[in-house]
């Protein structure tokens, strides 16, 4: 595609520079709107200045993209409140044996939940459970923070619904769910593994050493603690507590019917005893069956999460497979679905529809096409070095203008190029761009939003705020993202 009038080019560039600075830099000083307002702005600005009309600026926001990611969110939401997330956070401890075991087992549990629920999803729900882990047995948080964001985005390239990039590549590629996890599966278990021994390496450093007695600390943490980290209910206390003085006052009851010496105080007594018992009673499965209700409920959540997943990897549309998992869980929790739709992030689908529009104005410049046609000689997927290329492309891009707007630019370009290769390589090109533009947000703390997550929900938690700086993240970014991209690139077929 040949460069458009200079007048376009100029102002689209425009607009999406701005659009790119508020993405990258949401509190700039001279504009501090924020990412959504910034995308909005980006893509009426296109519109504004004629680069596209507003015909075209409507048929470029992709509906299925949104509905994938709607229905993924509305999902996840049900799961927080069925307490899946709680139950993983357990896992973090059971039958822990120490420092290494356990960020072994964050390195786990964040790849899978973030694979099959978004990363973003995975990190805020996780970060604070990490936290208390390392509090309450001395540890230090930095190699745990590292595992988690590490974790989360190298397991959420492994499926389309792992990350906002992975569904607009596996909407545009018409890649089914189960060839796209095969297709990365075994790079995402070879990069987990070497960032698991990276993250382990920095525990094991001389300022990150853990004395040998809070290792046997750790192991012999009794039960209470877990309940502690997972947050036992009020209400359960209270009821403990009432329990036992109803029983203390039963039996102070049961002594004063044994003193008593008059008929008439005995049978008061005694009905007053009665009356307790019953009321324990009566308490007593009301508890019960408000708990079979809240485990049948969870049930039901958990089982429409399978068959969602099941779905999906029979080559179902994933668009409308979860939105229809998402109304299943509205019908079955059977009341007014509001607070649950409030906690979905709106915000984020309105920055896809601005950055949609946005990038789709940048094309109509014909600088990115340019761009590509003197780099597309060097890219060739069918070599080595060609591979090499691409992926230092994709890393450098994704860092520069981030993962998702790397890949509405990059995509079909990549595609277009391997398939003039051979048609059986249109696949492994897309692979590619979703494994390299998902693991460059590894490289630095700007690098994806997981990563923001974790230090934002790290600096912010109660009683256990800790910061993750820049460069204490750059330090281990740049050399395991290297890594662990050049692995996958060989594993990915």
């Amino acid at each position: 595609m040949a460069l458009a009038s200079s007048v376009k080019v100029v102002l689209g560039s425009i607009a999406f520079a701005i659009f790119w600075v508020l993405a990258v830099f949401p509190a700039v000083p001279f504009l501090p709107v924020g990412r959504t307002a910034g995308s909005l702005l980006g893509g009426m600005l296109m519109v504004i200045f004629q680069v596209i009309t507003a015909d075209q600026a409507y048929a470029a926001i992709d509906l299925q993209i949104l509905g994938l990611l709607f229905g993924t969110m509305v999902v996840s939401v049900y799961l927080e409140r069925a307490d899946m997330f709680k139950y993983l956070g357990k896992l973090l401890l059971w039958k822990s044996r120490g420092a290494k075991d356990l960020i072994c087992r964050v390195c786990l549990i964040s790849a899978i939940s973030s694979a099959f629920f978004t990363n973003d999803t995975s990190c805020v729900v996780l970060t604070e459970f990490v936290l208390k882990i390392a509090r309450q047995h001395n540890l230090p948080p930095h190699p745990f923070l590292l595992a988690l964001a590490s974790s989360a985005n190298i397991g959420s390239a492994a499926t389309p619904i792992g990350n906002p990039q992975n569904l607009v590549i596996a909407v545009q590629s018409k890649i089914s769910f189960g060839n796209f996890l095969i297709g990365i599966l075994p790079a995402m278990i070879m990069g987990e593994w070497n960032s698991r021994l990276e993250v382990m390496a920095v525990q094991s450093s001389p300022g990150m050493s853990v004395p040998m007695g809070h290792v046997e600390n750790l192991r012999n943490r009794s039960i209470p603690s877990e309940n502690e980290i997972q947050g036992v209910p009020s209400g359960t206390l209270e009821s403990a507590r009432n329990s036992n003085s109803s029983k203390e006052a039963a039996n102070d009851v049961s002594s004063q019917v044994k003193e008593e010496t008059i008929p008439s105080k005995r049978v008061a007594l005694l009905d007053r005893l009665r009356d307790v018992l019953s009321v324990l009673s009566s308490e007593g499965k009301d508890d019960l069956t408000t708990r079979w209700k809240k485990i049948v409920w969870k049930s039901g959540v958990y089982l429409v999460t399978i068959g969602m997943l099941i779905a999906l990897l029979l080559g179902l549309n994933m668009s409308w497979t979860a939105i229809t998992a998402a109304l299943a869980l509205v019908v079955l929790d059977f009341r007014d679905a509001r607070p649950s739709l409030e906690k979905v992030s709106y915000s984020l689908l309105v920055f896809f529809c601005g950055m949609f529009i946005t990038v789709e104005g940048f094309n109509k410049t014909g600088i990115p096409s340019t761009l590509w046609d003197f780099m597309e000689p060097y890219s060739k997927i069918d070599h080595v070095s060609g591979i090499a290329i691409l992926a230092v492309v994709i890393l450098v891009m994704s860092n520069l203008a981030s993962n998702v707007p790397t890949v509405l630019l990059l995509g079909a370009r990549v595609a277009a190029s391997a398939t003039a290769v051979s048609a059986a390589d249109e696949k492994k090109a897309w692979l590619i761009l979703a494994w390299v533009s998902t693991v460059a947000g590894n490289l630095s703390l700007l690098g994806s939003a997981a990563n923001l997550i974790v230090c934002e929900q790290a600096r912010r938690a109660p009683q256990l705020g800790y910061t993750l700086s820049f460069w204490s993240h750059l330090k281990f970014g740049v050399p395991s993202t290297l890594i662990v991209t050049a692995i996958g690139l060989t594993l990915i077929r």
